[in-house]
């Protein structure tokens, strides 16, 4: 490396959304409103569980592990945005920029393979009924949750492994309200095409090659169960169609933003709202309010909660 190439950058500042003070009003109300959703919304779904007896079953174990990382995910960076549009100060150390984004990847890495956990309990649960808690017994479900986060773990530091001794000597405007890859990658004071081609292998590719096999394996499920009975037919595809829809708004924005970067529109932007706000809210809404056992148990919580608060002392 060139010795004239140094990391004199201290900190980066994020451009954010917009420029326009009654703009940055709107969105810190909006943003604000969507964060205390997720996170009551995904809290109280791993309360659900972890307190409900009759929920403790490998689907409801898996789908409370989604919840916990939508919320880590988003806790990650929205409440950092809600205080860049407060306070006006859009800054981000050098050191807290590289944690958001190892953040970021471990999360999103382990995300990516429970959502495969997930399609594999489904599998087992609709096509292989009579086995399901002999195959998805206690032991595999905690070892499926460890591959994810080890794979995760893995993906994060491969990502970051080749950037981190990047030399910044500016510019240091990061065209987002977050620290990620792209942009990070291309700050820096030094030839980045084989990074950039490294990071869209690593992260494009895989996100699709995963979307696609996931779509693949609910396509061989649906076809299973079409062969063994039409009238289940229907009853798989609703509950797929829930599996589906999680998947698609996961896999959507990842995919746009690593295959097909946006360095002069804001959709990209508009993607990352959509993958840091949208989908940690429609995670627990499309799986509890489709799903009676969820709601019932919410129901039964509550009351609980209720009752011990009005009880005298």
């Amino acid at each position: 490396m060139n010795k004239t190439y140094y990391s004199s950058v201290s900190e980066f500042v994020f451009l954010g959304l917009s420029t326009s003070r009654p703009v940055q009003h709107v969105l810190l109300v909006f943003s604000l409103v969507l964060y205390v959703t997720i996170f009551l919304g995904n809290l109280t779904v791993v309360l659900t569980v972890i307190f409900a007896p009759h929920l403790h079953s490998p689907m409801y174990f898996l789908l409370a592990n989604l919840s916990f990382i939508d919320l880590c995910l988003s806790t990650l960076t929205v409440p950092k945005m809600i205080s860049d549009l407060f306070s006006g100060n859009k800054t981000i150390s050098f050191q807290g920029c590289i944690v958001q984004i190892f953040g970021i990847h471990i999360l999103g890495g382990s995300e990516m393979v429970l959502l495969i956990s997930m399609a594999l309990d489904r599998y087992v649960a609709i096509c292989k009924p009579l086995h399901y808690m002999t195959i998805m017994n206690p032991r595999v479900c905690i070892l499926l949750l460890c591959g994810a986060w080890t794979i995760g773990f893995i993906h994060a530091v491969a990502q970051l492994a080749f950037v981190v001794h990047l030399p910044f000597c500016g510019p240091n405007e990061i065209d987002s309200f977050y620290c990620d890859l792209p942009w990070f990658i291309k700050l820096a004071c030094a030839d980045t095409y084989g990074l950039e081609f490294m990071v869209t292998a690593n992260s494009g590719f895989i996100s699709m090659g995963t979307f696609f096999l996931l779509i693949i394996s609910y396509i061989y499920i649906l076809i299973t169960v079409w062969k063994c009975s039409s009238v289940g037919l229907s009853k798989a595809l609703s509950t797929l169609s829930a599996h589906i829809t999680v998947v698609v708004l996961f896999f959507g924005p990842c995919i746009v933003i690593y295959m097909w970067p946006f360095p002069t529109v804001p959709v990209d932007k508009f993607l990352a709202i959509l993958d840091f706000m949208i989908t940690p809210i429609m995670n627990p809404a499309i799986y509890t309010l489709r799903n009676k056992e969820m709601k019932l148990a919410m129901r039964r919580l509550s009351s609980q909660f209720l009752t011990l608060r009005v009880s005298p002392k």
